[in-house]
């Protein structure tokens, strides 16, 4: 028997609690199903071996509900990996757990995204899984300046690491290769390091020197062979045999040379140099990888610590994470807005350039709206706190960043899969071609710098660093401009978009349509009188060309009537009573489903909506009475962002409910390509869905409730920054400007970070399956140098260096214009 928790959505009542429960308990193998409407969730104990979750919300889903797996997603920080193994070791481990549902290690950012079924598996459970692979996870709320300083102290901890392994790795060369380059210069060396004269003192003070460079870089070793031993190999695992061959070489070297046997090779200054080198460049690497997350750093950095509020009639200081829902904050000018909140008490004007990227600073006065970590201008203000902590705006978006950084693209399975298998091969290869030299009539020394080399230049980091570095660099510098990108994915398929699909109102236009004409049918209706009934019946209307019919009506003075039996109906307008007659308002369909003929005004009509004007028809007790004409005025960017698009190689179509002609007036205007007018808001996925069916890759640019399912049918979703909350949740791309232009920038940097990403993997493989056989031998094979493996580890430490270098090219990328 199992118990599972639930998440059902649908339940308004009580009367939903027991049909769920019902539905639950009639499937046989069910003994228990108890509903909390509260928390909206369905507890649920069952026998697995007659009924399967799947089953369970089958059931629940035909009762007219949605039942879904109750899941946790969690954020953990993994410390000790070093390359591309080390996260399929952690992923690994992490997926084997029952009760998982995914698990994606970002090896850029040294994070776990978790995601689980609390009632099947808990977050200590899953430490345990990663700490018995060898690694820590460490479950803990990073702040800029915790995170800051932790890298700080790794830089210094790598630097002080490579100093102190310099110091006696410099003389420990000199001491082995001095022989060679005197011979080579005909040069003789002081009797003191003379190998000819003194060996045993030699071999000794190589030794000596070796030591401090193996205990500084002990911790290659301590994770290099724990990973081995628990059948993950990591780069650490090849860095640590590799030395260790050479100085076990080097022991028993000495040991000859102390026994009289002067014929044998030291190999201790490659241990040492291999150690220093590779300590040289993770330190690149993590100064390296600091850079990439600087995006996120400044977002986090834009938060003030402190907050003043007022408590018992007293301006008090206060930690900012103390502050609470109904605080009244007090922010003076030149100050940071603390939280997001609705000013109370004065008037200013405030910088939001940071989240909108508008530089002219925005008026507010009581009521309106105040965004966390804007800029107070030039007033005081006192304002009532409405969202703390994880709930501001800067917040949401730190956590949109961060997510999207966490995520990963597509493009890299392939990088994840070949990283699997990558360190056991070069295990293997590294045997193979030393034993071969070997019992082909080579030296022992000659096999051994062969087996180190192979190890020692062969690099996973490059994999492994290769599509992260990118992704958190291209998402970085997109939330620099405004531009949301929430997850690899989004990014990856934005590059691909074919078709751009805008909503009308509010996206090519400004969303603030104004009345320009009013036209009476019969002389004895005023206009006046027309005006006023229309904006009686939207009174309270939120459609952008009700509310537009009323603010005319008011700027006129003009008196509401009252209304009666008020019916919305949605794509046609809407049907009211005043003065007891029955009043229609709305567009042509709803007239021609109500019978009411509209040859009076057909030609006035057709002429408004040639303008690129919609009009609104009156009827009064089923005779249409006038039209009211509204116009909304194009962005100024619109036109400027589809010539771009067009450039660009993409067609462009718009989707609106007005008629024909008034979207063809819109669209001549602004250069569309494809024209979808008269489209019920429940019909716009569909439409999209056409587009896709003829093979087309899809974004929809929209911004209200209404463009949710289509925002969700498209290839991506771009939502525009000022719309809806249910139009942003449902997007893959935010703008927070609503600026269109940034629909360009969004591909265009979509387009450069997957550029970026291929280079990396190509820069990434072509590295291994050149460097790799280059170790083994084949130039020697072919009459050319054999490569030393002190060479090789130079070579292999700044490979991931270049790759992560590459990835901050991206820095540079700015916005379409």
């Amino acid at each position: 028997m199992v118990s599972k928790t639930l998440k059902i959505e649908g339940m308004t009542c009580a009367s939903c609690v027991k049909a769920v429960e019902r539905a639950s308990k009639k499937i046989d193998g069910v003994t228990e199903a108890n509903v909390n409407l509260a928390t909206e969730k369905l507890n649920i104990s069952f026998d697995e071996a007659k009924v399967k979750v799947s089953d369970i919300q089958a059931a629940v889903d035909k009762a007219g509900y949605k039942a879904l797996i109750e899941e946790t997603t969690r954020m953990l920080r993994i410390e000790g990996m070093t390359c591309a193994s080390c996260v399929k070791a952690v992923e690994r481990a992490t997926k084997k757990l029952d009760g998982i549902t995914e698990a994606n290690v970002n090896l850029a950012t040294e994070k776990l995204k978790v995601s689980f079924e609390p009632s099947k598996v808990r977050i200590s459970d899953i430490k345990k899984a990663i700490e018995k692979a060898g690694y820590k996870a460490i479950e803990e709320e990073i702040t800029v300046d915790m995170d800051k300083e932790n890298k700080e102290k790794q830089i210094k901890a790598l630097w002080n690491r490579f100093v102190i392994s310099a110091i006696f790795a410099v003389p420990l060369l000199i001491l082995a290769m001095g022989p060679m380059i005197a011979d080579k210069l005909n040069f003789n060396l002081p009797m003191a390091i003379d190998p000819m004269i003194h060996i045993k003192v030699y071999a000794i003070i190589e030794l000596i020197l070796v030591l401090p460079v193996i205990a500084t870089g002990r911790k290659y070793f301590i994770v290099g062979f724990r990973s081995l031993i628990k059948r993950s190999p990591n780069m650490d695992s090849l860095v640590a045999m590799g030395t260790s061959a050479a100085f076990l070489y080097g022991l028993y070297g000495t040991y000859e040379i102390l026994r009289g046997n002067s014929q044998v090779q030291l190999y201790f200054e490659s241990a040492g140099v291999i150690l220093t080198l590779i300590t040289l460049g993770k330190y690149f690497e993590i100064v390296s990888k600091g850079k990439t997350s600087e995006a996120i750093k400044k977002l986090m950095g834009l938060v003030p610590k402190t907050a003043i509020i007022i408590r018992d009639d007293k301006a008090i200081e206060i930690q900012i994470d103390e502050v609470e829902v109904n605080d009244i904050v007090v922010v003076k000018p030149g100050e940071k807005m603390p939280v997001d909140g609705e000013v109370v008490e004065g008037s200013t004007s405030v910088d939001e350039a940071m989240l909108t990227g508008e530089s002219i600073p925005v008026e507010k006065n009581i009521g309106d709206n105040i965004i966390g970590a804007s800029i107070n201008k030039n007033g005081s203000i006192k304002y009532k706190a409405t969202r703390v902590g994880r709930d501001t705006a800067l917040s949401q978006i730190i956590k949109l960043v961060e997510d999207a950084q966490g995520s990963k693209a597509p493009i890299a399975k392939l990088a994840d899969v070949i990283a699997g298998y990558f360190v056991p091969i070069v295990m293997v290869l590294a045997i193979v071609s030393s034993l071969g030299w070997y019992f082909s009539g080579e030296s022992a020394v000659f096999s051994l710098t062969i087996f180190i080399s192979v190890l020692v230049i062969a690099c996973p980091c490059a994999l492994g660093l290769a599509t992260p570095t990118a992704i958190m660099v291209g998402t970085g510098k997109g939330a620099e401009y405004g531009v949301l990108i929430k997850s690899g994915t989004a990014l990856e398929t934005a590059h691909k978009i074919q078709t751009v699909v805008f909503d009308k109102t509010g996206t090519i236009t400004e969303g603030k349509p104004k009345v320009t004409d009013i036209v009476a049918i019969s002389k004895e209706i005023s206009e006046e009188y027309l005006l006023q009934i229309a904006a009686s019946a939207e009174l309270g209307s939120e459609h952008p060309l009700g509310e537009a019919i009323v603010r005319d009506a008011e700027e006129k003075k003009l008196k509401f009537k009252s209304t009666e039996d008020f019916k919305a109906i949605p794509g046609y307008g809407i049907k009211v009573k005043i003065d007891n007659n029955n009043i229609l308002l709305g567009n042509k369909k709803l007239m021609e489903t109500s019978n009411i003929s509209l040859s009076d005004c057909e030609e006035a009509s057709n002429k408004l909506a040639e303008e690129g004007k919609t009009p609104m028809y009156i009827a009064l007790e089923e005779k249409l009475i006038g039209i009211i004409a509204v116009a909304d005025t194009v962005k100024k960017n619109s036109k400027k962002a589809i010539e771009k698009l067009h450039n660009m190689g993409i067609e462009v179509a718009m989707i609106t409910g007005d008629n024909k002609r008034t979207a063809k007036a819109i669209a001549k205007l602004v250069g569309i390509d494809i024209i979808l007018a008269e489209v019920m808001p429940k019909d716009k996925a569909s439409e999209v869905k056409k587009l896709q069916n003829e093979g087309k890759k899809v974004a929809m640019v929209g911004d209200g409730i209404n463009d949710a399912p289509a925002l969700a049918q498209a290839d991506i979703g771009i939502a525009i920054g000022s719309g809806t909350d249910v139009a942003i949740e449902s997007a893959d791309i935010v703008l927070m400007r609503s600026d269109l232009m940034d629909v360009a920038t969004a591909i265009e940097l979509s387009k450069k970070t997957i550029r970026n990403i291929k280079q990396n993997l190509f820069w990434a493989f072509g590295y291994n399956t050149l460097g790799i056989p280059v170790a083994m031998g084949v130039l020697y094979l072919l009459g050319g140098p054999l490569l030393n493996p002190m060479i090789a580890a130079l070579a292999m430490s700044f490979s991931s260096v270049s790759v992560l270098t590459n990835a901050l090219r991206l820095k540079g990328f700015k916005p379409l214009i």
